[in-house]
């Protein structure tokens, strides 16, 4: 028996990781199409293949669940083609056994992918974040088009660059009253964290004096070479802000969220995007699941081609419920894990039901006979 799992998982296996090459290969191309058009004197193509190859891991990471469902139709679905399928069930192997056969390599996989989603991705998203935003920004003045922006209190701050090792580049900060009047705002061409600090260099601020006050306004331009910056965003956390949601580790969408919480800031986003990875093996088992429910059922005879179409078609339907319910849940005011939970749920029954009733099938048959 261990030898019939060990054939039944390693073609699952080969299968999920032809259509995982696959399709990264693909998402990868259209990265590349579509960074192309950013290419400028500073930002050449060289620029953008490094960009695309450090950010290719997250994109593996996304796809995992995808690449089981296609390839477990695919695997699995070839043994039902050629009847294999067929006579290990006449033999006495129950379909809990595949099941279990299918699910020992899908164990293997979904570990690596966490791996990556954790000590992976998010680092090498960071590099390629800094990367590209140094090349496509400037440390001579603010860039609307690139960086990010932060709010700690009455400060709004963009940064138009951030490094890794703690050094960003091109940092202005605005701060108002209780009025929304512009108080001061001020431009630093670096800032570089030491000591458990921040130091500002070439920094250049202006004044706004008698601001809203019904008397004649003036402004006061100050440029001092450096200055202590206060502020409770340490490397780590602006490694967080730098990248999308999506693309951080689940450790740092916990310590980002708690942080968004303690400075009254929304933190659904992050909320959502954390119960995503949290729960992704669960979601990668539900689609195979439902994906070894289809060979068993629907997909027993049909083409190769249909199962790749139907593999497609269930996971961009399964895609589309997740990207339509989380936002959902952003504007509606319901939870992140209610959004995540109900396509894996449905998924999960679907599969299930479509088993149980191939079990009570194959029990009808037999007492027939």
């Amino acid at each position: 028996m261990t030898k019939l799992d060990r054939y039944i998982g390693s073609s699952v296996l080969i299968a999920i990781l032809a259509v995982l090459g696959i399709i990264l290969g693909l998402a990868s191309l259209f990265a590349f199409i579509d960074e192309v058009g950013n290419v400028t004197d500073t930002y050449t193509v060289m620029d953008v293949l490094s960009f695309v190859a450090l950010t290719a891991p997250r994109r593996l990471y996304e796809m995992m669940p995808m690449a089981g469902l296609i390839g477990c139709l695919i695997g699995l679905g070839g043994l039902a083609s050629n009847s294999e399928l067929t006579i290990m069930r006449a033999a006495g192997v129950s379909i809990g056994r595949i099941v279990w056969a299918v699910m020992k390599p899908m164990l293997l996989l979904m570990a690596c992918s966490v791996l990556i989603g954790e000590y992976v991705a998010p680092p090498s998203e960071a590099t390629a974040q800094a990367n590209r935003a140094l090349a496509q920004g400037s440390g001579d003045a603010q860039s609307a088009r690139h960086g990010l922006w932060h709010r700690q209190g009455d400060e709004f701050i963009h940064i138009n660059a951030v490094q890794p090792d703690g050094l960003l580049i091109g940092v202005t900060r605005y701060t108002f009253d209780k009025e929304r009047h512009m108080l001061t705002s001020s431009f630093a061409k670096r800032a570089q964290y030491s000591a458990e600090k921040w130091t500002l260099s070439d920094v250049t601020t202006t004044y706004f004096r008698n601001v809203g006050q019904g008397i004649k306004a003036s402004t006061e331009v100050i440029n001092v070479p450096t200055e202590q910056w206060d502020i409770a965003l340490k490397p780590e956390l602006l490694n967080t802000v730098v990248m999308v949601p999506e693309a951080l580790p689940i450790s740092g969408l916990w310590s980002y969220i708690h942080y968004l919480k303690d400075q009254g800031l929304n933190n659904g986003r992050y909320w959502l995007a954390f119960w995503v990875k949290v729960l992704q093996p669960v979601v990668t088992a539900a689609l195979v699941l439902m994906a070894i429910s289809f060979i068993f059922g629907p997909l027993r005879s049909v083409t190769l081609g249909q199962r790749v179409f139907t593999g497609v078609l269930v996971g961009f339907a399964f895609r589309i419920a997740q990207d339509l319910l989380g936002p959902s849940s952003l504007v509606f005011g319901f939870s992140p894990l209610f959004a995540v939970l109900v396509p894996t749920a449905i998924c999960a029954l679907a599969g299930f039901w479509l088993l149980r009733q191939d079990r009570k099938s194959t029990r009808l048959n037999s007492s027939h006979r």
